[in-house]
């Protein structure tokens, strides 16, 4: 038996012991997730034990170092972990903006001690981060942002105001581009830090989307002291970490591309559930079959895509400008597998509130999928990336 095969036959005694039942059935809702922190309330003691134990392992952070609390895995060995999680239809234990995003950023970028401070507890789930990037007046234009951040003596004192926060309500510690030389031009004099969300002068706002939820914030920051070992990286040299870091979010949301299911339903057999099935057992509708099979080809597509563009990524090829094919493809495709979900449920699926649809959750992740082409930098601004920088055609 090679090493990989007596990997996955530990990796699936281990979590065949370990996952708890009530962490193999599927989310029911955002809020049925865990997001972790020191505010966040379990849905139940399995949901708690669950991330106990795979924090205990490393494996909320499969393939970070051991010494920050990581699982230290290989690249193939956290496949096969995936797929043993996916083979019982266990739940992620931990939702994370501090696994997804800003530990990669610390694991290069940051210093020893930073790394020994934040990254373990990311990986316990104990630590909630929220992203402080946009500003009303820098949104697709990031460098233009005008939070500042003054020196002190002994501390940094940030004012000013972010847009488009997600959780930042939530959210135990943010993660924050800031100007710290006004003088110099607008990719330069920005400075990365970290902060808690607790600290005096710092405010949040909720956004009333359309969805009629709110996971987005407004977050205002009024004369805020930064410890200055909460710098990451070199004063005004921030930029490099953000673009660094945006790769990472890009990947990351376009993931919910590869995605095929809504509370553990098939595409396919959720329109036969709503609208019936022929003699031969398919959905009685062709028109509407041609398009579910078509978006359940592209799915797989893409995710086979994925897994080779971060594979070459971990042979050292890096992922770069390529993040963005993934979040532009990715996010258009969730945009479609949900307006094939709104047409497979018919009339049913217009419900906002009820138990039946479980107020309107359907509708609601619906429109909140628009979002996705948006938030990590917009679908306009992903082409003329993949335009450029793969393509190497010329600017206008």
């Amino acid at each position: 038996m090679s090493d990989l095969e007596q990997f996955r036959k530990d990796t699936r005694a281990w979590l065949e012991e370990n996952c708890p039942a009530e962490m193999r059935k599927p989310v029911r809702s955002e809020e049925d997730a865990c997001w972790g922190g020191r505010n966040f309330k379990f849905s139940c003691p399995e949901q708690k034990l669950w991330l106990e134990r795979m924090g205990e392992r490393g494996w909320t952070a499969p393939e970070w170092p051991k010494e920050y609390g990581g699982g230290g895995l290989s690249r193939e060995q956290a496949k096969i972990l995936k797929e043993e999680m996916a083979a019982i239809k266990a739940r992620p234990p931990l939702l994370s903006f501090g696994i997804w995003m800003l530990g990669p950023a610390l694991l290069k970028y940051g210093s020893e001690e930073q790394k020994k401070r934040f990254l373990p507890p990311i990986v316990r789930g104990e630590i909630r981060w929220c992203q402080g990037y946009s500003e009303p007046g820098a949104g697709s234009d990031l460098a233009s942002l005008q939070t500042r951040c003054e020196d002190k003596g002994d501390h940094f004192e940030v004012t000013g105001q972010k847009i488009w926060t997600s959780y930042a309500d939530k959210a135990d510690w943010i993660f924050c581009l800031v100007r710290t030389d006004r003088e110099a031009p607008k990719h330069l004099g920005i400075s990365f830090i970290l902060f808690d969300m607790q600290s005096p002068g710092v405010s949040t706002k909720p956004i009333l989307l359309i969805s009629g939820k709110s996971p987005f914030c407004e977050t205002f920051f009024d004369a805020v002291k930064v410890p200055k070992d909460q710098l990451v990286g070199e004063l005004n040299k921030g930029w490099d970490i953000a673009k660094y870091l945006l790769t990472h979010e890009r990947e990351m949301i376009g993931d919910s591309g590869g995605g095929g299911a809504f509370g553990g339903r098939a595409l396919g057999q959720i329109a036969v559930d709503a609208l019936g099935a022929d003699a031969q057992g398919r959905l009685k509708d062709p028109a509407l079959r041609a398009k579910l099979a078509q978006a359940e080809i592209d799915g797989w597509a893409f995710l086979l895509t994925m897994e080779r563009l971060k594979d070459e990524a971990k042979a050292g090829q890096g992922m770069g400008a390529r993040s963005s094919m993934l979040k532009y493809y990715g996010t258009e495709l969730n945009k479609r597998r949900f307006e094939l979900m709104m047409q497979s449920r018919g009339l049913s699926a217009l419900e906002w509130e009820g138990e039946a649809s479980r107020d309107g959750e359907l509708a609601r992740t619906w429109l909140r999928t628009k979002a996705n082409s948006i938030e990590g930098g917009t679908s306009e601004v992903q082409l003329n990336i993949i335009a450029k920088r793969i393509l190497g055609l010329p600017a206008s």
